[in-house]
């Protein structure tokens, strides 16, 4: 519906978003990695990094060729790896729009822990979906949706530049069009289970990045875009 473009949202607490920059560089890296090593040791790749819930809950096993990291592992590599260049373009996208925020209201390293947070709460929320498939997860879906969730809690008036139906530039609040991205991704899951986009996964990681926003936000960041409030300097008489 709404493709983001730019945000003009300046950082306040942090010179450069160097998180977000690795986590999108290392993205891009995996991707041309395995894109260029052709298309069987790809698939291999993805039965060996994706997250099979059927396999973390002990209810299949990969040959052990196929097994590149223990199990429980897969909560994060699945989301460094993507299906074609336009998976990976969207979720880079988005991030690049709205990470570099995210990561001024939490500081570097907190805001790794809740990139990773909101990665496990996608596969997480995946697997309790649907616990006995088979299918790999992969894409950085679920923890770039809760950068967008986090985003609205903090800067939900901030204008964004996007293209609305891919074509339109409109210049709207931020709320508008996450609060329209977030409702899509609850309608297809609702009535859209056989896709092959996990629209679970998207809700855990909103879930996730709601609420660790504001509870691992830096001390004195506000929510919801409400102005800072300096203790008042003391009054003499």
């Amino acid at each position: 519906m709404f493709i983001p473009l730019h945000d003009a949202n300046h950082l306040r607490y942090i010179k450069h978003q160097y998180v977000t920059l690795v986590i999108i560089g290392l993205n891009v890296l995996v991707w041309a990695m395995t894109s260029l090593s052709g298309a069987e040791a790809m698939q291999a790749t993805v039965l060996g990094l994706g997250y099979i819930p059927s396999v973390v809950h002990d209810l299949a096993v990969l040959p052990p060729e196929l097994e590149l990291v223990p199990p429980p592992l897969t909560y994060v590599t699945y989301s460094f790896l993507h299906a074609d260049i336009f998976h990976l373009g969207g979720n880079m996208l988005f991030l690049w729009v709205f990470g570099d925020n995210v990561e001024d209201a939490l500081g570097h390293l907190r805001y790794l822990g809740f990139y990773l947070a909101c990665t496990i709460a996608g596969a997480f929320f995946h697997g309790l979906v649907a616990p006995d498939s088979q299918a790999p997860l992969i894409g950085a879906s679920g923890a770039v949706a809760g950068v967008i969730a986090a985003y609205l809690i903090l800067h939900p008036r901030v204008k964004l530049w996007v293209l609305a139906f891919a074509r339109i530039p409109l210049r709207l609040p931020a709320y508008i069009v996450i609060l329209l991205w977030i409702g899509s991704q609850f309608l297809m899951f609702a009535i859209d289970r056989e896709n092959q986009i996990s629209w679970s996964a998207h809700i855990g990681g909103i879930i996730a990045g709601a609420v660790l926003i504001v509870l691992m936000r830096r001390r004195g960041v506000p929510l919801f875009d409400r102005p800072v409030t300096l203790p008042r300097a003391a009054e003499v008489e």
